[in-house]
């Protein structure tokens, strides 16, 4: 099967500063694919350089054999989703006017949205279980609805591949799941490829068809959640004390934190 996304040797760097270093992985149609790492990793870097929304010092981000750079901007929109970390918005548009917002890369020179553009940010809204809060604004809405408004609006592109910054950060459990599993919902009833960051181990390792394992700017591994997520690899990682082994509830592996404190007892 040919990789969707293809990285090859990507480097990126801030003034004076590298953050990505040297990074090749490859990304195939369908796979709900997860980046993990500790704070500073360049988890970030990462998805908004796959985004085209940053400068690469070196080497190639590949999107179906073609370079990234050689897209247009409309035509990669088509194309490809991104979903920021989301965080306060202060704006007075609803939920309904912002997802419609999704379908400009398809508009004419007018930018007038038509029949099917609506029909396509409703059935959007409606994926994503907001169509009874469609008139309220970004505003007043929950950390988990307002998470879901964006998603909308990414999934009113009709993307094949979606990219996601951290799309559960700040959420409580309940909304963890129901992100994660539209996210799971989207590549399994629609196709769609899906990259993203997570700071929750656990919850990556549920889900994840591979995980990849950014450190200081390096992969330090990419495989299946089985495969990354691993006492030993792990530990260093992140430099903590934890313990793993395998849910009770199905076949992928889960952390447990060590609190050093246990040391005097």
């Amino acid at each position: 099967m040919n990789a969707i996304l293809r990285i090859d040797r990507l480097s990126c760097a801030y003034p004076q500063t590298p953050v990505l270093r040297e990074l090749t992985f490859q990304v195939y149609p369908g796979e709900l694919f997860i980046v993990i790492g500790p704070n500073g990793s360049g988890k970030t870097t990462l998805i908004k350089a796959l985004a085209g929304l940053l400068p690469i010092s070196d080497g190639t981000v590949f999107f179906k054999e073609q370079a990234l750079r050689h897209y247009r901007q409309k035509e990669l929109a088509r194309q490809v989703a991104y979903v920021a970390q989301s965080g306060t918005i202060e704006n007075p548009f609803t939920i309904a006017e912002m997802v419609l917002m999704g379908r400009s890369p398809y508009l004419g020179v007018l930018g007038i949205e038509g029949d099917t553009d609506i029909e396509i940010a409703r059935q959007a809204i409606a994926y994503t279980d907001l169509s009874q809060l469609s008139d309220r604004r970004l505003n007043n809405l929950s950390g988990g609805e307002r998470q879901r408004a964006l998603i909308a609006r990414a999934i009113c592109q009709q993307p094949e591949l979606m990219l996601l910054d951290e799309p559960t950060a700040a959420l409580d459990l309940a909304h963890q799941i129901r992100i994660m599993d539209l996210m799971d919902r989207l590549r399994l009833d629609d196709g769609t490829t899906v990259v993203m960051v997570s700071h929750d181990i656990n919850l990556a390792a549920m889900y994840a068809d591979r995980l990849l394992l950014l450190v200081d700017g390096r992969i330090r591994a990419c495989g299946s959640p089985s495969q990354v997520i691993e006492e030993k690899l792990l530990t260093t990682a992140y430099g903590c004390r934890l313990h793993v082994n395998q849910s009770p509830h199905g076949s992928w592996p889960i952390v447990h934190l060590i609190p050093d404190t246990l040391e005097s007892h």
